[in-house]
């Protein structure tokens, strides 16, 4: 019943990427950045991790896709040689961990990694810790149900994790701008 999907954000399971390529149909993929960069800087000689992890970063906060792909273009130039398994992984990945970039600046923090999904997880596991032994499942669903409505609580009227009216209103103005270039191709 989960519909509306713009975005999902993950690492690159590919059992995971398959089932949200058929279960979600036109919606953009990121790939997790920090889950990237390990996999990346695992194919790095140790010896250049720091410098791969620093031209690499730059690549990943670039304000736009093309001065991403320039500064991509200069890393594989430059490591081709050096590290040749690290430059294959970026360019592999590079679609996927990128693809944040088309999203409003105020978005890409939030949304290029999982990090939001695995602090619930780790506030979770805390919170079960302490318990250790669930009575039954009905007691399970109750801390979770009131840990999840604690954090909808603080993102809806503290500090919001995403404004989603400046992120709907910038959707709009996007098929706005998609169908008058459609009708201009049309004309034309």
């Amino acid at each position: 019943g989960l519909s509306g999907v713009d975005i999902v954000v993950s690492d690159s399971h590919s059992g995971l990427v398959k089932a949200l390529q058929t279960e979600f149909q036109g919606c953009t993929w990121q790939r997790c950045q920090t889950h990237f960069m390990r996999n990346l800087l695992d194919a790095t000689p140790k010896a250049l991790q720091e410098e791969v992890y620093q031209q690499v970063r730059a690549v990943l906060d670039a304000p736009d896709l093309k001065t991403a792909r320039l500064l991509k273009d200069a890393f594989v130039e430059a490591y081709a040689e050096k590290a040749p398994k690290a430059v294959q992984v970026l360019e592999n990945g590079f679609d996927d961990v990128t693809a944040v970039l088309v999203l409003p600046e105020r978005y890409r923090r939030r949304l290029r990694t999982t990090n939001g999904a695995e602090r619930l997880n780790e506030e979770i596991r805390r919170r079960e810790r302490v318990i250790r032994i669930f009575p039954n499942q009905e007691s399970a669903i109750r801390l979770l149900g009131a840990l999840l409505m604690e954090i909808d609580e603080e993102w809806t009227t503290g500090r919001k994790y995403l404004n989603m009216d400046e992120y709907e209103a910038w959707k709009k103005a996007q098929q706005t701008w998609r169908e008058s270039a459609q009708a201009c191709a049309a004309t034309a």
